[in-house]
């Protein structure tokens, strides 16, 4: 059977940033650092005590009281950015029977979790639970909750492969659409894990940034004197479609999706392959599923978390998978103001991918004042100012923790 075409039409987003597309896109061109100290909690003990948290978010802007309560923050996130990418996308007049939601999110209610039970062990005993611990807290529940709201009875489900965990999302929103199984799928991901637990365990595990004298400057990808990733939260939204429903309606395109990658590292719990093995195969798988020629390539939005092993991994995947080509397209890491959205991290990325294509202009990577000197300094990494280009073809990078490795393919359309 022919595959079918399949395009963006809406986006919506609630980040570190910005708590909409707009503010969100424009604060990355300025180039601007979402860090700062922690809020969220007293995290004075703790040894990191910043991260990229949202900002100016009020619950009772977007819900009931009654309402709230039933929704962890991460199921919070996904909802608001849901409803601006199905606003932006006017999806008012489709077949509800044929739109799904595929959502992703690496962790879930961690919020929740870590409330519930830190209230059980402060009490006596007695199990006093809330009834709705289970519902807020399992990862599906996002993508529950936003086809309850809507209607939409297609296809829906949760992806989760830690920080892959969006833009496996977004791959699996594209294939079911390409195969006719829906004509509209609301994809993309949230996370909401900046609170004792999370902050606690990468602690632990030596991931994260203890820049705690300049908290902006910490996410500092290819830096020579990077210490690790700043931890973020949000959500992103990106409506897929497929393109003859969306022209028959005279839908807005944003671009379009030509392909995706997956692979598995099958190496290390947390490190990369220390030869690129899984980054090369599934930048390779993307580019044949979109049948595009490496050289085709204007910009890379790298995973480029700000650790010490999984920056050097993927620049030197991008040199062999890309050859000389490689020096003459742009690169970027957007984490380098966002901060680490983890499962939610492919879909603002591939959002911000979106947006160099719509306006000519890529992102940044800031905070870099000594590249480190294992990497190629002939890669125009985009540092510290955003830079004009058209971008024609962009490519987002995810791997997270178990060796998951996602890419995905966007295009102008035409």
């Amino acid at each position: 059977m022919a595959l079918k075409r399949v395009v963006v039409t809406g986006l919506g987003a609630i980040t570190p940033l910005g708590n909409d597309l707009q503010s969100y896109w424009k604060a990355l061109v300025a180039g601007n650092s979402g860090a700062a100290p922690i809020t969220h909690f007293d995290a004075s003990k703790f040894k990191t005590q910043f991260a990229c948290e949202v900002k100016g978010y009020d619950p009772q802007d977007y819900f009931d009281r009654k309402e709230a309560r039933k929704l962890d923050l991460f199921g919070q996130y996904a909802m608001v950015s849901s409803d601006q990418a199905i606003k932006d996308a006017n999806l008012d007049e489709v077949n509800k029977d044929r739109v799904g939601v595929i959502w992703g999110s690496g962790i879930g209610g961690l919020v929740t979790f870590f409330d519930e039970v830190t209230a059980f062990n402060q009490g006596d005993g007695t199990p006093r639970f809330n009834p709705f611990f289970i519902p807020k807290m399992i990862a599906d529940i996002a993508s529950g909750h936003i086809s309850m709201k809507h209607g939409f009875t297609g296809p829906n489900f949760t992806t989760v492969s830690a920080c892959a965990s969006s833009t496996n999302a977004l791959i699996d929103a594209f294939n079911y659409i390409r195969l006719g199984k829906a004509d509209v799928i609301v994809s993309g991901g949230s996370e909401a894990a900046v609170n004792q637990a999370g902050i606690g365990g990468f602690n632990a595990l030596r991931a994260l940034s203890t820049r705690n004298d300049d908290p902006t400057s910490a996410s500092r990808p290819f830096d020579q004197n990077r210490d690790g990733f700043v931890l973020g939260e949000g959500s992103g939204a990106i409506i897929l479609e497929e393109l003859e429903h969306a022209q028959k309606r005279g839908a807005k395109i944003y671009a379009e999706v030509m392909g995706g990658g997956m692979s598995a590292d099958a190496h290390h719990l947390t490190a990369p392959h220390p030869q690129a093995k899984g980054a090369i195969k599934v930048m390779q798988e993307a580019l044949k599923d979109a049948n595009l020629d490496p050289s085709s390539v204007d910009y890379i939005n790298v995973h480029g978390t700000s650790t010490p092993l999984g920056d050097i991994v993927e620049t030197k995947a991008i040199e062999q998978v890309f050859g000389l080509h490689a020096t003459k397209l742009n690169i970027s890491s957007t984490k380098s103001m966002t901060g680490h959205l983890l499962g939610a991290a492919g879909a603002i990325e591939s959002i911000a991918s979106i947006m160099a294509i719509q306006d000519s202009v890529v992102p940044p990577t800031i905070n870099n004042s000594t590249l480190d000197e294992q990497i190629n300094s002939a890669l125009n990494l985009t540092l510290n100012k955003a830079q004009k280009r058209v971008v024609d073809v962009a490519i987002s990078n995810t791997f997270g923790f178990g060796g998951h490795n996602a890419s995905v393919i966007f295009k102008r359309f035409s």
